[in-house]
């Protein structure tokens, strides 16, 4: 008839998490009711794809184990936005008209100004990540000649780098 919100209280039988929700006591014979659950569930991330929720009705006044049980799957879909910043230091770079290239140089400054560029992955949430790949193209050669002279790579925060072009070849 109308709608009424359950009590439900969490506990732990048999090493399994329960969670008991009153219905109504007492209960006419033969009476029909609805329920629509909505569960919160956290720590999902290494669940894999889905979690199984056992559903069971009871009663307290005629206890029975040919109660029926009922098994829900519901997939679990992890959600997280991520967002890449990056920036260059300095953000503008303009090469005096009188530099010239120094070849075999083991100067910096003969092989041009120094531009530092900075990437930063953030995880936006909701969810947490991991094996997350960061694929960056670096256009370091202008048909034969050298467009940005890649000195060094680094990362912070647990990451690796790998595939990476040679670096510093002029060991500058």
């Amino acid at each position: 008839q109308g709608q009424e919100k359950l009590s439900c209280n969490p506990k732990k039988e048999n090493g399994t998490h329960v969670v008991l929700c009153e219905l109504g006591n007492p209960m006419k014979a033969g009476a029909r009711i609805t329920v629509d659950m909505e569960l919160s569930v956290s720590g999902l991330e290494d669940m894999g794809d889905a979690i199984t929720f056992h559903l069971q009705l009871r009663s307290k006044n005629s206890p029975s184990l040919s109660n029926a049980l009922v098994t829900v799957t519901v997939p679990v879909e992890a959600e997280a936005e991520m967002e890449l910043r990056g920036n260059s230091l300095p953000a503008t770079t303009v090469l005096p008209t009188s530099w010239h290239w120094v070849e075999g140089s083991q100067r910096l400054e003969d092989h041009g100004i120094k531009v530092e560029h900075v990437y930063e992955l953030h995880n936006k949430g909701p969810g947490t990540v991991s094996g997350v790949t960061l694929s960056l193209a670096i256009p370091h050669l202008l048909g034969d000649h050298i467009l940005l002279y890649l000195l060094e790579l680094g990362t912070e925060g647990g990451m690796n780098c790998s595939h990476h072009p040679a670096l510093n070849p002029a060991q500058v």
